[in-house]
């Protein structure tokens, strides 16, 4: 049997008032979702280990069976992979968003919803600008920026410290950026050939201001300012970590033999890197509502015919609930479940060799809140054959009494694998 991982990155949700109380996969009652449900069996998944941040590196690495205790390495080296840098044994890489400062405070994480193009702009003017400063305790040069999708982007420090306390800019909305800049971990040691925790978080303090005087006077931006658009106009690193060490799915789960993963998203790409799967590149897939829901699908379908393994990956839902855009959510669940949920489940219908579909969130993000929040989030897993639950509904309350219970962390893949 072959498996597909559906995941709609943060769509799960709390009882929202302005819906009658209902959560927006109840109140949106997705029709190929609901049939998944009702076909197959339910649950729910704890995807976040005690003392990790509810974070999409940290939930999809756990759903995909790793032992965050033994592999985690923050978002950086993640993207790196699917940027296509390779990491150095003395490189520390840390995600670094373009953001939206207004008045004192992080209006949002997205930099206004930049565009890659224009995002790659300025990160070669930030390297012109902002890439030399030499590390005076290793004596070279240690800083330079690599352009990824939209606001998101990578900063690698030679000889940084990854024993630093970052806060992650989407689950600071409307927050003062000073209280939240970088702090070195209590206590933590200076690893040999490294800077200090210290002199890491100093560094990377000095570069979030700069580059807010640089990012201010580009062009870009002040062509934003005169039309009363939200500017892209600071950089905030965070997430760091070295190169990780994650055994591919193959040398894991026998069933898997080959597989992809498909997202628009680096985070996600670098995960499937590092687990052996090859990088499916959709044309017009975003990461936002907008984003190419159907040549997702097309993509999965052609890659179930040759590979073992499938993970689908959304990004949409999850930039709906940061920017607290209810409608926007719910129609980011609607084209989900239209566009790729049900082409997929038709198609896999059709197929000779049986295929297992899983659909899941890695984590909510509450409209209301903007915020990941750690709480288990509800999942189906349905093929032909499978013995039916009495679960009627896939939504976060109707899962509760589904078969499968409770899970956490690789015990969900394990069950995946478990179906034959």
């Amino acid at each position: 049997m072959k498996h597909i991982i559906i995941l709609g990155d943060g769509m799960a949700d709390h009882p929202v008032e302005r819906l009658g109380g209902k959560t927006l996969l109840q109140y949106a009652r997705p029709e190929y979702m609901d049939r998944l449900a009702r076909e197959g069996r339910c649950g729910r998944l704890i995807t976040v280990p005690e003392g990790f941040p509810p974070g999409s590196e940290v939930a999809n690495t756990a759903i995909l069976g790793y032992d965050l205790n033994k592999v985690y390495e923050g978002r950086g080296p993640l993207e790196a992979a699917s940027i296509g840098y390779e990491m150095a044994d003395d490189d520390m890489a840390i995600r670094c968003n373009i953001i939206t400062l207004e008045n004192g405070n992080i209006i949002t994480h997205n930099g206004g919803n930049l565009e890659t193009a224009d995002a790659k702009v300025l990160i070669d003017y930030l390297n012109e600008h902002l890439a030399a400063p030499v590390n005076r305790e290793l004596g070279r040069e240690c800083v330079k920026f690599i352009a990824g999708i939209q606001y998101r982007h990578l900063l690698v420090v030679k000889g940084g410290s990854k024993h630093i306390v970052c806060a992650p800019p989407h689950d600071h909305p409307n927050e003062p950026w000073r209280s939240l800049l970088v702090k070195p971990e209590e206590g933590a040691q200076t690893e040999k050939g490294r800077m200090t925790p210290q002199a890491t978080a100093d560094l990377l303090n000095d570069l979030i201001v700069r580059s807010q005087d640089l990012l201010a006077s580009h062009p870009y931006n002040q062509r934003k300012a005169k039309r009363g658009e939200r500017q892209a106009n600071s950089i905030w690193p965070w997430s760091g970590g070295y190169r990780p060490n994650m055994a591919p799915l193959m040398a894991v789960y026998p069933q898997i033999r080959s597989g992809v993963v498909i997202s628009a998203v680096d985070l996600i790409r670098g995960i499937g890197h590092y687990a052996g799967l090859r990088i499916v590149e959709v044309n017009g897939a975003t990461g936002l509502a907008n984003t190419n829901y159907e040549g997702k699908a097309q993509a999965a379908i052609e890659a179930l015919k040759n590979n073992d393994f499938v993970f689908v990956h959304v990004e949409a839902t999850d930039e709906a609930g940061h920017d607290g855009d209810l409608e926007l959510k719910l129609r980011a669940i609607d084209y989900l479940d239209k566009r790729l949920v049900k082409p997929v489940l038709e198609a896999t219908e059709k197929m000779d060799e049986p295929v297992c579909i899983a659909l899941l969130p890695d984590h909510p993000t509450p409209v209301e809140m903007r915020i990941h929040v750690n709480e288990p989030v509800p999942f189906v897993i349905w093929h032909r054959g499978i013995a039916p639950d009495a679960v009627e509904h896939y939504d976060e309350v109707a899962c509760v009494s589904g078969s499968y219970g409770m899970l956490q962390l690789n015990e969900f893949m394990n069950e995946l694998m478990k179906t034959e």
